[in-house]
């Protein structure tokens, strides 16, 4: 007999089992767009009403089926940003969280947007917010 197959084989005794049911299988699907980096008129101040500052988006979706891909996303946040001045930057990350979600495939947004260049010490200042459907 050949010494491997005698190793790997269970003696004649042993009784046979069937393998352990494998659990239900849980699947998700997650599509982003990160580090976008574009020029919005966004801020409470006056010169920030007339002169656009850099910010950069984080779009993270929990789809619930597929189809969305990341230039949709793109270009759902490049669209909104290009609507005009928001005062807050917690106002423009609702407003994509917001359109987000009228997708139906889309289950829950996570939405990050920073300010690049408020503080010289400091990389970025923003807010990150997650929705989902109700």
């Amino acid at each position: 007999m050949n010494k491997l197959f005698a190793t790997i084989t269970a003696p004649a005794t042993a009784p046979a089992t069937a393998p352990a049911p494998r659990p239900a299988q849980t699947t998700s699907t997650r599509c982003f767009v990160r580090d976008l980096v574009m020029d919005a008129l966004i801020g409470v101040y006056a010169h920030e009403r007339i002169k656009s500052q850099r910010i950069r988006l984080n779009l993270e979706l929990d789809l619930a089926a597929p189809g969305v891909t990341g230039e949709d996303m793109a270009a759902v946040v490049k669209a909104l940003v290009s609507q005009g001045h928001v005062t807050l930057i917690e106002t423009l990350a609702e407003r994509i969280a917001d359109r987000c979600l009228e997708d139906d495939r889309v289950g829950t947004a996570r939405v990050r947007v920073e300010k690049l260049d408020v503080f010289p010490d400091a990389a970025s200042v923003g807010v990150e917010i997650e929705r989902s459907r109700a």
